[in-house]
């Protein structure tokens, strides 16, 4: 009995006292305990959210993150004063600590502090989500992770690239995928003078039209561009469903073209120059042998 009393004791053994309440062991425990529950708590609403929310509602996952966070950051901001209070912290006097703190680290600390309500900016008004495809500081990814402090992109060669928020705010964001994941294909085909155009033109109108991917609204565009130094220049613009299917569809396009132009025998030619001799030397023969009189 005289041991659990010495230990009650110990753990009720001012340390310090702050705004006039004295801080013992035991309210250091009692709080460290509601910050762990309050860690948990959030993280299993997140989770509820994002899991179970998304199969009644339907709500796109972008949506569902951004939601998520801001509810956890919320449980966890609030869990952190209740638990400061619960074990008797004025929380004036708390106020007053972390203002001084903040002025005399605040310089230190600016990256951190802009990256932080950049974050928070970026879960609010959303200009990229879970899922979109952005282009930033030459880096070009997939959102996979909108945090507090940086975003994580992954490339499309399965690396991934950390952005601080502050970056995503202040610099000029190409985002892919904002309102609309359809993407345009964009090419040219060239092919050599004295070709049919409007069998060219009939080839790649159905090259493209045919190809699965490829959207009939808005309709595909077959236009002749260009008279170019070495061919006849057309341009194809097309849409094809969603931006994962760019690189593919234009790969297949290019196939069936060349496939097309091999049996119509249409030609695509390589660039050609024209020399012409203003003047040659006597002992400099056409076929390149040198020529000299005696």
């Amino acid at each position: 009995m005289e041991v659990w009393q010495a230990i009650w004791s110990g753990f009720n053994t001012p340390l310090f006292s702050l705004g006039g309440d004295p801080i013992t062991p035991l309210s250091i425990l009692v709080l460290i305990i509601i910050i762990l529950m309050t860690w948990i708590i959030a993280g299993r609403a997140r989770w509820i959210l994002e899991r179970r929310v998304s199969q009644l509602t339907g709500m796109d996952e972008g949506t569902l993150h951004a939601i998520g966070a801001l509810v956890r950051y919320g449980i966890l901001f609030m869990g952190f004063f209740v638990g400061l209070r619960s074990v008797g912290f004025q929380l004036d006097a708390v106020l007053v600590v972390l203002g001084a703190l903040g002025v005399g680290i605040g310089f230190g600390l600016q990256n951190i502090a802009n990256n932080f309500v950049s974050g928070l900016i970026l879960l609010v008004e959303r200009p990229v989500k879970v899922g979109d495809v952005v282009n930033v500081g030459g880096e070009l990814g997939s959102v996979e992770r909108v945090g507090i402090r940086a975003t994580t992109l992954r490339k499309f060669d399965q690396t991934q690239a950390i952005v601080p928020n502050g970056e995503l705010i202040s610099a000029t964001v190409t985002n892919w995928t904002l309102d609309d994941r359809r993407a345009r294909l964009d090419f040219t085909v060239g092919v050599a003078y004295g070709s049919d155009t409007k069998l060219v033109e009939n080839i790649l109108r159905e090259a493209v039209s045919t190809h699965p991917n490829v959207l009939s609204d808005p309709e595909p565009r077959i236009l002749f561009v260009e008279f170019g130094d070495s061919s006849l220049n057309f341009r194809i613009l097309a849409y094809v469903n969603d931006l994962s299917e760019r690189l593919t569809s234009l790969s297949d396009l290019h196939f069936s073209i060349d496939t097309a132009f091999r049996d119509q025998q249409i030609e695509i030619p390589f660039p050609q120059r024209d020399l012409h001799l203003r003047s040659i030397d006597a002992n400099v023969s056409l076929d390149g042998t040198s020529s000299t009189t005696d």
